[in-house]
């Protein structure tokens, strides 16, 4: 019987062993190794991107282009939905949607972003650059650096500057030349500060109207005329309701890419690296795609015969920043020793 009891003893903590080994038993002290990298990545996320543009300019073929490679880049884990031309929420909405989580990426015009930031007005003084070059300088220099620290303390994270093109001016009154020409007029503007110093300097008045409402305002002579890029000017068929047009370069427009860190902080990290990956490729493509459209635009305005086009010479452009430059003095204070530095740095070294 001893010898039974023993092997019925044997057999029972045997079975106990297997079954302990084969499904484990509840232990909160139980150490269990977990791959931080993996975390999330059997889980499908959806992005929305909303911006006010048309689909066929600078920011929205870019932003398709970008939905493309991330799609790609992440094995279709991560999908980015398109809501173009505002049919989400209009330019200023748009900050409070991504702070809400009811977007997610966001690429407000840096106008836009001066009434969150004053910092940013730096980007709308006039004349400000040269050409591209001075542009891709100072994003990808410590001017950006500088921008998107100044962001980052307002609960924005800023993962890309893109680019748009030179603004132009565009009127149904007469030639726009000198700046004397342009005293009296009124002009549809983004809402920042310095842009309607910019006019009342000038002698004109600036008012704002969200962009998707340029084309009323100017078919019913509400204004007398805006300031945009060639390829918005064209897309929007802003240059039908106008009949002049000068091509002045005298702001640059472009568009800072924005997530919610805390949101972002939730992705995980290799659907991030991804992510910076596409965004990083697509905003090379888009420094060169930019200058193609807007100069194919330029033609197809041209083609029309609608509107009248004169091209600011350097002497003219002399003129007005002679005029404007009370402006950069003002600003000075508000945008930030260190900041200001570097402008003037860029501006200094072109000339060399």
């Amino acid at each position: 019987m001893r010898g039974l009891a023993t092997i019925i003893t044997f057999l029972f903590v045997g079975i106990l062993t297997a079954f302990y080994i084969g499904f484990g038993l509840p232990d909160s002290s139980r150490i269990v190794a977990v791959d931080e990298e993996l975390v999330g990545l059997n889980e499908k996320y959806t992005l929305k991107f909303s911006h006010v543009v048309a689909k066929n300019t600078p920011k929205g073929h870019a932003a398709a282009y970008f939905a493309e490679l991330v799609k790609e880049k992440t094995d279709g884990w991560v999908e980015i939905q398109l809501f173009p031309n505002g049919v989400l929420y209009d330019a200023q909405e748009e900050f409070e949607a991504l702070k809400k989580g009811d977007v997610h990426i966001i690429a407000p015009a840096f106008s836009e972003v001066t009434i969150h930031d004053r910092k940013w007005t730096a980007l709308d003084l006039p004349y400000l650059f040269d050409n591209e070059i001075m542009v891709e300088q100072a994003f990808e220099g410590r001017i950006g650096e500088l921008l998107l620290e100044s962001f980052a303390k307002k609960g924005f994270m800023g993962i890309a500057f893109w680019d748009n093109g030179f603004k132009q001016l565009t009127n149904n009154v007469k030639p726009i030349i000198y700046p004397e020409d342009i005293t009296g007029l009124s002009f549809r503007v983004m809402p920042s500060e310095a842009l309607f110093k910019t006019y009342r300097i000038l002698g004109a008045r600036a008012v704002t109207y969200p962009f998707n409402d340029v084309y009323n305002v100017l078919r019913d002579g509400i204004v007398d005329g805006q300031e945009n890029t060639l390829s918005n000017i064209y897309s929007k068929g802003f240059y039908q309701q106008q009949r002049y047009m000068t091509i002045s370069n005298h702001n640059y427009l472009g568009y800072v890419v924005l997530v919610e860190p805390e949101f972002w902080s939730t992705l995980p990290e290799r659907h991030q690296s991804s992510i910076q990956e596409a965004m990083d490729e697509v905003t090379m493509w888009l420094r060169k795609h930019a200058m193609e459209l807007n100069n194919d635009m330029l033609q197809r305005i041209s083609s029309t015969g609608i509107t009248e086009i004169h091209e600011q010479s350097e002497e003219e452009k002399d003129q007005w920043r002679k005029v404007l430059k009370p402006l950069y003095d003002e600003y000075e204070t508000i945008i930030g020793k260190e900041l200001m530095d570097e402008l003037k740095r860029l501006q200094i070294d072109k000339e060399l």
